[in-house]
């Protein structure tokens, strides 16, 4: 019977294994010959679907089996346990789903069914679609729209020759020599032919709205029915003295990621200005590589209005004792060839510098179209703007806070996937509210923080556990209600708080 227990591989569930072995909400890994399976109960329903997310391979045993769906304990990507879609990012991809039996109280698992249909289109679907933009937003709108049996012309605008890959991991394990180039792409080479997604590597210059056309740089027009604006964000370089210099770098893109790269072959020693995700990400990196680091920052103390005293500064103690320095409260004034002078006249030798100081929406396209733009371009909780057929999605997107209803803009990987879908099944006429829980995670020196929910201020931050050892939550409550939860360790905890904030971005509570 039922389980024999192969080291690390779980029990055989092919095999099958006692059905009281399982509790309501409760799911463990096993295999079905060379497959790892997870096996979930949901009151007297047993559903096995595979064990590991689409995205980085989290083990889905530990992470939370809420209602008919489980989150991944690493970055909460969320499956449905009855067909294994993906439906919350940042996986973007569904696992298998596999067939159960009970018989004489056992319950074994007997062979991979098929996908599920796609859902279909709903009326009003458009002729055809452009979408401007081939970052998080961009692909996660074309993966949908043929995922979900949209079989219209789609065409993916953007002149960046590398896109679409997965930029949170630039700054991250990329730069710090923990992951190698190939893991990058969203989508392997040919996936767009082969689902008839056409690829234009020219820069969009001018959208015109009457005639329904996006006009290239090179002269050729793209006619559409729908478009979808998602054309990010630029990082900011700061009007100092000597910021054009060859080492003195942004990191936003592939390409900027493989010449700091390059240089910090050479290099001994990197200034870091700006102690945001960026800088203090790319701090920990470069740090893992051998350079010496120094950050330098008006704030006095990194991520405290973001996390609040106590988890900021267990933050600035995990970098400095990791070797990283602080220039906190200073400003750059000049970059030399090799040096970079403080407010304060103080020289900090540096043969590479990142400037990590923050990125504003790219709007041009959408303003000189006469879309209303202010600090983005402005949507509906439909991410759609005034103009008919035209959506915009990701970090150029400002649309209504589900919680407060303020005009609000996020510049998060996971909030772009999700924008992606809701503005592609809106397109094809689904009329779906956007109301997905913001979240985010950064990664430093080994130590992962999680973040959910958003919190544009907060007047009350309710600290569990101990995050200045490592090992603690923070709710950041305003007026009575908690907007955003950070953790850091607290895995389950930190599932379960995101679980009741998706119920209350929901009910808009």
């Amino acid at each position: 019977m039922a389980g024999d227990e192969t080291k690390d591989r779980g029990p055989d569930l092919e095999a099958g294994i006692e059905r009281n072995r399982l509790g309501d909400g409760e799911a463990l890994e096993g295999h079905v010959g060379d497959d790892a399976v997870l096996l979930a109960r949901r009151g007297d329903a047993y559903f096995a679907i595979g064990a590991h997310c689409t995205h980085y391979g989290g083990p889905l045993a530990e992470g939370l089996v809420h209602e008919h769906t489980v989150r991944c304990p690493w970055h909460h990507a969320c499956f449905s346990l009855r067909t294994g879609a993906a439906i919350g990012p940042p996986a973007l991809d569904p696992v298998d789903r596999y067939e159960v039996a009970i018989e004489d109280d056992v319950v074994r698992v007997t062979g991979k069914r098929g996908r599920p249909e796609p859902p279909r289109i709903a009326r009003g679907a458009p002729a055809s679609v452009v979408i401007v933009g081939s970052g998080a937003a961009g692909t996660a709108a074309a993966i949908t729209l043929r995922r979900e049996g949209y079989e219209g012309p789609v065409t993916l605008v953007d002149s960046e020759e590398a896109a679409p890959y997965d930029r949170p991991n630039l700054s991250k394990a990329f730069l710090s020599g923990d992951a190698p180039e190939d893991w990058l792409p969203l989508r392997p080479e040919g996936w767009f032919a082969e689902h008839g997604i056409e690829r234009v590597r020219e820069r969009a210059i001018r959208i015109d709205i009457d005639g329904r056309r996006v006009e290239l740089e090179g002269g050729d027009a793209l006619p559409y029915d729908a478009l979808l604006l998602a054309t990010g964000a630029s990082p900011v370089r700061l009007p100092v003295a000597g910021a054009d210099r060859p080492h003195v770098h942004l990191l936003r893109t592939l390409a900027d990621c493989r010449q700091i790269l390059a240089d910090a072959e050479d290099a001994k020693r990197a200034v870091v200005v700006g102690a945001g995700f960026i800088g203090m990400e790319a701090a920990a990196s470069l740090r893992a590589r051998g350079l010496e680091v120094t950050v330098v920052a008006r704030e006095s103390l990194p991520f405290e209005r973001l996390f609040g005293g106590e988890l900021a500064t267990f933050l600035k103690e995990l970098h400095e004792e990791n070797g990283v320095s602080f220039r906190l409260g200073r400003t750059a004034e000049e970059i030399s060839d090799d040096a970079v002078t403080l407010d304060d006249g103080t020289r900090l030798d540096a043969d590479l510098v990142l400037m990590g100081v923050g990125v504003r929406p790219d709007t041009s396209l959408a303003g000189e179209a006469g879309l209303p733009v202010d600090d983005g371009v402005l949507v509906d909780d439909r991410l759609a703007t005034d103009v008919p057929g035209v959506f915009v999605a990701g970090d150029a997107a400002r649309f209504p806070d589900p919680r407060t209803g303020e005009p609000t803009r996020i510049e998060h990987w996971t909030v772009a996937l999700q924008q992606g879908q809701t503005a592609a099944r809106n397109l094809m006429g689904r009329d779906e509210p956007y109301r997905a829980v913001p979240f985010f995670w950064t990664r430093q020196h080994g130590t992962s923080v999680h973040y959910m929910g958003h919190a544009a201020e907060w007047d009350e931050a309710r600290v569990e556990g101990h995050p200045e050892n490592g090992d603690g939550l923070v709710r950041f409550v305003k007026d009575g209600r908690v907007m955003a939860v950070a953790a850091v360790g607290r895995t389950r905890e930190s599932l379960e708080a995101n679980v009741k904030l998706y119920a209350d971005y929901a009910r808009g509570a």
